[in-house]
């Protein structure tokens, strides 16, 4: 038998009622089923297509508005609607953060269930445009093409391109004319390497055949004005790759650490590969509060700097040191919180699983002359065990800042057996960070909770909340 067909709904004169997860709008139909659409905005009224049809839930996109939300604006970006870096252009910041805020709300109270106080308002960014500080372009040797195009002659198109995947298309890229996430010059950087590709007729990557010379570009701005250029090549044709890097060098002197890498793998992950340094320094430093942090091509660091800070003052103010505390920090990165708090704290030990990361966070430690932080590598279920504990002494306060995965069960037990008589979590996922509350929630409780918007235009959003022991 073959396949059926998909039966072409279209639901008319709907209005958008909310935000849920994943910042997809929600409608409802006439017999109450829930739909979630993308693009659109609490207010419009639209006719929709559904793209996605379940026994409980439909997805859906507009095809007509009918009005719109006064909640909506004109998008500044010309990709917006394509590119997935900027869902929410079209939302009114001052809405995005109310219904960040709104996010974090609804996920920690219903997914956690446990008592909640009276939320502190969500903290926005000053910046709502070029607030990153990092970015990753992929070369692409067959860019997407828009619908405009295709009907006016795409197959004579030039089809290289340099920009970012569509959502959820691994080997769909969109050419970016410009792109409003990063600071200047990092889009410079970036028109001016496709000019040179164009000029001197390079190869860029084939998603498919894994041929090209041109793979990825990857830029890093600081505070402190330094500026890392690092560029992944497939093909190792040194003569190309001495001509591409030397264009960058002398174009763009401002760059302090000029890096390139030869990944020749299936995928475009670099954290097994060396970087060679080709002109400047292998890291460029930020700074925060006089303190200095060495930024390596493979060192985690968060995207918007500014709000770095914001949110690391929060869980700095939610950990209330005196000065006698020894503080925990798992999940430490390169050891930014840890050596954050120290001024405040009598020791902080800082665990986290990316032994390239603790190395940085020594070195740093160094640079700082910080001598009260110590610094280990390894699986944290693994580390935060009993005789670790009792070897380097039990914690007063732990700060927690996990992966989006949340902790893992080993580490929340082992921290109820241990009893700090604080936890301040801070979370990029309300969503297991919720979990992880109601686990929690045994022998602490939820004192204080702050929302920090770290990316504007989109739905994601920061939570760092602090717990008292009962």
């Amino acid at each position: 038998m073959g396949r059926r067909k998909k039966k072409n709904i279209v639901l008319e004169n709907i209005e958008i009622i909310d935000v849920g997860a994943e910042g997809k709008a929600i409608a409802k139909t006439e017999d109450n089923m829930t739909v979630f659409v993308t693009g659109a905005v609490t207010g419009d009224v639209c006719d929709l297509q559904v793209t996605k049809k379940r026994k409980s839930y439909m997805e859906a996109k507009p095809i007509k508005f009918h009005s719109q939300s006064d909640k909506r604006i004109e998008p500044f970006c010309e990709h917006f609607g394509l590119c997935g870096g900027c869902k929410w252009q079209m939302l009114d910041y001052k809405w995005q953060l109310h219904y960040k805020h709104k996010q974090v709300e609804d996920q920690l109270s219903r997914i956690g269930k446990i008592e909640l106080p009276k939320f502190n308002p969500i903290l926005g960014s000053e910046k709502t445009k070029n607030y990153r500080n990092k970015m990753d372009f992929t070369f692409t040797s067959s860019r997407w093409l828009t619908k405009e195009e295709m009907e006016t002659g795409g197959e004579n198109i030039e089809r290289r391109g340099v920009g970012l995947h569509l959502p959820g298309m691994w080997n769909r890229v969109l050419h970016l004319n410009d792109c409003f996430l990063q600071n200047e010059p990092a889009d410079e950087i970036r028109k001016e390497a496709y000019k040179y590709i164009l000029e001197n007729d390079l190869t860029t990557f084939d998603h498919y055949e894994h041929t090209g010379l041109l793979r990825n570009l990857i830029i890093r701005t600081a505070s402190t004005k330094d500026l890392m250029v690092m560029v992944q090549f497939y093909d190792d044709n040194q003569e190309q790759i001495d001509g591409f890097m030397e264009h960058l060098k002398n174009t763009f002197p401002q760059i302090t650490s000029l890096l390139y890498v030869i990944n020749q793998k299936k995928n475009d992950s670099y954290q097994d590969l060396d970087f060679k340094v080709y002109n400047g320094k292998e890291y460029i430093e930020e700074e925060m509060e006089g303190l200095r942090f060495r930024v390596g091509p493979k060192s985690f660091y968060q995207t918007n700097s500014e709000q770095a800070y914001t949110l690391y003052k929060v869980a700095r103010d939610f950990a209330n040191l005196t000065g006698e505390e020894r503080v925990y920090d798992l999940y430490t990165g390169t050891g930014t919180i840890a050596q954050f708090v120290s001024r405040k704290a009598k020791e902080v030990i800082g665990i986290e699983y990316v032994e390239d990361a603790i190395k940085d966070a020594k070195k740093n430690s160094e640079l700082n002359s910080i001598d009260n932080c110590k610094f280990f590598a390894g699986d944290m279920k693994d580390i935060l065990t009993r005789n670790f504990i009792k070897k380097h002494g039990e914690p007063d306060v732990i700060i927690t800042d996990p992966p989006r995965a949340g902790m893992h069960e080993d580490v929340i037990k082992q921290i109820l057996e241990v009893t700090p008589k604080r936890i301040v979590y801070v979370s990029c996922n309300p969503a297991t960070q919720a979990r992880d509350l109601a686990l929690l929630d045994e022998k602490y409780k939820v004192t204080q909770v702050t929302p920090v918007d770290m990316f504007p235009q989109t739905y994601h959003v920061e939570n760092v909340v602090a717990l008292e022991l009962r």
